[in-house]
């Protein structure tokens, strides 16, 4: 469980408490898809906010919250499906492919269905930015060890929502992968002792299989995003 270990004699950060309370009120609030303004432009104003100790603190809360939120929504799909079937899943957040290889058609794809009001590609994408924008100071702000295990958490829940849930990839969800990756690259970099890279890191890392992103703007396929080699040419460089 090292990957959502804590307390490794790194002590959270508390500059501003009421500051970064306010300050993550006001991400909710003023950031989502009820903005007329486009998802890129709402996540670069997210992490143009995050800068500094305070923000690093919330962009932290942001991804924490946001992936125990998919957890607990994917552990109460797992409850149901198991009341109405009789058929037991695991549900490991150390590792959902098996999860969603397992029963992919039963399962909703959580990262648009949670409470909270963070969205996916504004709310997370900008705290992906801002704690891989900075992350020299984030290794020393924050414990890395569980963040970094949230963002390749993040990375699994939304690559096997493509790969089995039959989430079309758009623009918006290629960008927030592979704003994830590089922020785990720059955050192991970062660190003195990064740990091994999660399996499904090193199960994707063994494929080569290229998706196609769309642009939901023009109803046209914008280009492929093939996640394994991206993986690859980042995190072992």
């Amino acid at each position: 469980m090292r990957w959502f270990r804590r307390g490794s004699g790194r002590r959270q950060v508390e500059h501003d408490p009421g500051r970064q309370a306010a300050l993550l009120q006001d991400l909710r609030q003023r950031f989502g898809p009820h903005v007329q303004a486009r998802f890129p432009d709402q996540a670069a104003a997210v992490a143009a906010l995050l800068e500094g100790d305070d923000g690093l603190v919330v962009a932290d809360a942001v991804l924490r919250e946001f992936a125990d939120a998919a957890h607990a929504d994917l552990l109460a799909q797992a409850a149901d499906l198991y009341r109405r079937t009789g058929h037991p899943v695991t549900v490991d957040r150390r590792n959902y492919r098996p999860l969603w290889r397992a029963a992919g058609g039963a399962l909703r794809w959580p990262l648009f269905a949670l409470p909270g009001g963070l969205h996916p590609y504004i709310q997370v994408s900008g705290a992906v930015t801002a704690v891989g924008g900075q992350a020299r100071r984030t290794v020393r702000v924050l414990d890395p060890y569980p963040l970094l295990g949230h963002l390749f958490e993040v990375l699994d829940l939304t690559v096997a929502g493509w790969e089995f849930g039959l989430v079309r990839v758009d623009t918006d969800a290629a960008a927030l992968a592979n704003g994830l990756i590089t922020a785990a690259r720059d955050l192991r970099a970062a660190m003195d002792d990064p740990p091994p890279l999660p399996p499904p890191v090193r199960e994707l890392m063994r494929r080569n299989n290229t998706v196609d992103v769309y642009d939901l703007t023009a109803n046209r396929i914008a280009g492929g995003f093939n996640p394994g080699r991206t993986m690859r040419e980042q995190l072992l460089a």
